[in-house]
């Protein structure tokens, strides 16, 4: 018995076959559209799955939580030293907590200079992690005690990269003899992080944070969290517990009442590593899974298409025996045929998709490197042929036994029966096919024409700087080895004239307009930012201690950016003067500080007021307690990106205020690839052991729009494929409708109708269909488009002069592509048709 099912299959495999090679072009145009969809759709999936749904790789990674603080706004924030401290002794949920910062530092100690992603650790993140060395050892109890040796652990690709050319490349045994310098200390290499390992994301070096002293502020909210909860205890629990013990310090503390903390939080960590990309990701699911839905409309049409005209060869295998059963199972049989093989050019399209989506992807995109060809994605793509060929089966199936019903053996078996099986109801079902994919296609166009229109409305933005033909140069010396006896006002003076000498340098150079340095550039991440007090030369505190008491009182409480820069920074990348002036000669390294504040924090601090001249003071912000003078007011800039509202910011003299790591702004003429090299040049002979970073302004605001461009390209592609697939379907339609009615049109011509009367018949036919489908997919957009207003800038996801200009297009180009068939039905012969009839 299993024989012969077996058997039974293998034929109607084989006449499958034979059918797809009779008809080669039909077989090739579904296959290839098929494909595209599953393949988009693989791609894009592949994407989600790497990033979204694939488990952090670590043990038991449910019980990874990320941990945070909660601001008065309800936004969640950083946590400060001593309310970690609490967090990590005080609650009852966690079985380790860990907290961990992330920033760029030189490394020296290897053939040369590198500039290298340091993570500084509290010591249970492995713990937390339930990661150990492949190599060497974690750290132990006495790596992480003030005082102690100081010791790093170092990514797998690092110690290819790196230490196996300093002596490390005979065995791992030989890393304790390594050691890197950086920040002003020396550090053994203990040990080798597994590959793959990437927590803090992208680090090379892990430091242990014990061997510097707390940060006694509450304020001060510098370091993120994690812990992996204990067996039994659920994320909302542990939530609960934080939220008490934030609730206590807040009591306790009465400066965090209306600056940062109103509670506190905890999460997945896979979902707050993600929450970001988190929505974009499912709106091209989403809208790949439209392209999708219109793939099979048309190959649906084709094969219904194609069944109309099987009515002879039906009739006659119903004669000879065949029951139904039989007759859909060898439609079911073509339709897997045809869909496994698209499946198989799908995968392959979907593989190099993925290279593609890669490359385009936006690089802080998180989880990037674990996007890939899974099993779960292959396992979608099966099962999605499946699924389409079950729809492609059972509704050829349907329509070729609507035929043999109407038209009864004796009918298919004679021409007349042939020519009669382009019924008016198979234009009917064409037709409601049609309307779909354009429907669906509406709501793709809709899409990216409302996320186009977002990214005009971002570009459009001015955001407060210049950022054509500017050069950044990063430098970090890391920490400043001085000399025993120099003291902290020498050494100060020294860092400064480094910097002076530096930029006095790089402007002599040819091309360079105007130099400039700052502790942060716009774009790149955002300013620091922290609590000012407004204080006089009388109250300004001598230590900390005496800057928090001050704290307790509200009306001082401010909060800002802080951004550190040197005289001509305005200037370079033209920012202007609103009032006062900018830095200048006379903020020399002795002369009391000087600041200049943002347009904003003018207008929200002292409103009807003259800034000029009050004094403030920011020292939690950089440790130097410096009474700070107002002396000008800048205009507003964009720091975060054109989308971001300008933020409050106090300007400080990085002369006054010098940093060992910097970013020098250059203006110049013409952006010459020659400078870059000067520019090194000059940086190697002042600083040698600082390795710079160039960029361009350019770049980093091409790269601030790469998430919002990178929506739009792929929503685009989706939408302009579906609206190929969609013409294609209507052309079909119409075309397959003047070749079924050639009788008919022969003989209205024959009792007179004329040419344009004969056009008209057919365009208003098909305008009706298209005119259907507009409406649906304009619904449909006005309910589905809301799912993306979270993206969208500057415009509504309702928008109606975005929606009429989709729905226009979508009816100019499907009325279009129905008036090559109109014409050719204008140029039938009457007596030609009628004879073949």
């Amino acid at each position: 018995m299993s024989g012969g099912i077996f058997e039974g299959w293998g034929q109607d495999l084989k006449y499958a076959w034979r059918g797809l090679l009779r008809r080669p072009g039909f077989s090739a145009l579904a296959m290839l559209t098929l494909a595209l969809g599953l393949g988009a759709t693989t791609a894009i999936f592949s994407v989600v799955y790497g990033v979204l749904l694939q488990p952090l790789p670590y043990p038991q990674p449910d019980r990874l939580m990320a941990v945070w603080e909660v601001t008065r706004s309800g936004a969640h924030a950083r946590l400060a030293d001593p309310n970690f401290d609490d967090f990590r002794d005080q609650n009852h949920s966690f079985a380790a907590l860990a907290k961990y910062r992330s920033g760029i530092a030189p490394v020296t100690g290897l053939a040369e200079p590198v500039r290298a992603n340091i993570s500084v650790v509290s010591r249970d993140l492995f713990t937390v992690l339930a990661t150990e060395p492949v190599g060497g050892r974690a750290f132990t109890a006495d790596d992480t005690r003030a005082g102690a040796q100081p010791a790093a652990l170092v990514s797998h690709a690092f110690w290819q990269t790196y230490l196996r050319t300093t002596g490390a490349d005979q065995g791992m045994a030989n890393l304790p003899a390594v050691h890197l310098h950086i920040n002003g200390r020396d550090y053994a290499v203990a040990g080798i992080l597994p590959a793959g390992f990437d927590f803090p994301a992208k680090t090379d070096l892990w430091l242990p944070v014990e061997l510097d002293p707390e940060n006694s502020s509450r304020t001060s909210h510098n370091f993120a969290a994690i812990g992996r909860l204990r067996a039994g205890t659920s994320a909302a629990s542990a939530s609960a517990d934080l939220n008490a013990i934030a609730q206590r310090i807040v009591r306790e503390s009465p400066e965090q009442n209306d600056y940062l903390m109103r509670g506190a939080g905890a999460g997945p960590l896979q979902a707050a590593l993600t929450g970001r990309v988190r929505s974009p990701l499912y709106l091209l699911l989403g809208a790949v899974g439209f392209l999708l839905l219109v793939a099979c409309a048309n190959v649906t049409h084709f094969l219904l298409a194609r069944a109309s005209t099987r009515g002879r060869e039906l009739a006659i295998r119903r004669a000879l025996g065949a029951g139904h059963s039989r007759l859909v199972r060898q439609f079911i049989t073509e339709a897997l045929l045809l869909s496994g093989m698209s499946a198989a050019v799908g995968v392959l399209i979907a593989v190099w998709a993925v290279h593609v989506l890669l490359a385009l992807a936006p690089p802080d995109l998180p989880r990037l490197d674990e996007v890939a060809i899974h099993w779960p994605v292959l396992g979608l793509a099966a099962g999605l042929a499946l699924a389409i060929a079950a729809g492609l089966g059972i509704a050829t199936a349907g329509r070729s036994a609507s035929i043999d019903r109407r038209g009864g053996l004796a009918g298919a078996l004679t021409e007349g029966g042939r020519a009669s099986a382009g019924t008016r109801r198979g234009q009917r079902a064409s037709r409601v096919i049609v309307a779909a994919q354009l429907a669906v296609t509406f709501v793709l166009l809709a899409g990216a024409a409302l996320l186009g229109r977002s990214l005009l409305a971002v570009l459009a933005i001015d955001p407060g700087f210049r950022t054509d033909h500017m050069l950044v140069m990063d430098v970090d010396q890391g920490a400043v080895d001085e000399p025993d006896g120099v003291s902290t006002a020498a050494a100060t003076v020294r860092a400064s004239q480094l910097v002076s000498r530096l930029l006095e340098r790089l402007n002599a150079l040819p091309g360079v307009e105007q130099v400039a340095a700052a502790n942060a550039v716009p774009l790149d991440g955002g300013l620091p930012d922290g609590m000012f007090l407004l204080v006089n030369e009388r109250e300004n505190p001598k230590d900390f201690q005496e800057f928090a008491a001050l704290a307790k009182q509200a009306e001082r409480r401010g909060t800002a950016d802080f951004c550190l820069v040197t005289p001509g920074y305005f200037q370079a990348l033209g920012i202007p003067l609103r009032r006062g002036r900018g830095f200048d000669a006379r903020d020399e390294t002795g002369a009391p500080h000087a600041a200049v504040i943002s347009e904003s924090l003018a207008r929200t601090r002292w409103p009807n007021q003259d800034p000029l001249g009050h004094t403030l003071q920011f020292g939690n912000m950089d440790g130097d307690l410096h009474l700070l003078t107002v002396v000008g007011v800048a205009a507003d800039t964009h720091e975060d990106g054109p989308e971001a509202p300008p933020r409050p910011i106090v300007y400080a003299n990085l002369l006054q205020r010098p940093r060992s790591a910097f970013s020098v702004v250059i203006r110049t003429a013409n952006g010459s690839p020659a400078l870059v090299a000067a520019a090194r040049a000059v940086l190697r002979g002042e600083a040698p052991a600082a390795p710079p970073r160039f960029r361009s302004f350019t770049q980093m605001y091409a790269a601030a729009l790469g998430s919002r461009r990178f929506n739009l390209l792929l929503v685009g592609f989706f939408a302009l494929t579906a609206l190929l697939l969609a013409v294609a379907g209507a052309y079909g339609v119409a075309a397959y409708g003047v070749a079924q009615r050639t009788r008919e049109i022969g003989v209205r011509m024959a009792l007179g109708a004329k040419s344009p009367h004969v056009m008209g018949l057919i365009l208003r036919e098909e305008a009706g269909t298209a005119l259907a489908g507009v409406a649906i997919g304009a619904l449909c957009a006005l309910a589905l488009t809301r799912a993306i207003e979270a993206l969208l800038f500057g415009v509504s996801a309702s928008d109606p002069l975005t929606l009429l200009c989709v729905a226009a297009l979508l009816a100019v180009v499907a009325g279009l592509a129905c008036v090559v068939p109109a014409r050719r039905a204008t140029r039938i012969d009457p007596l030609v048709a009628l004879r073949e009839e």
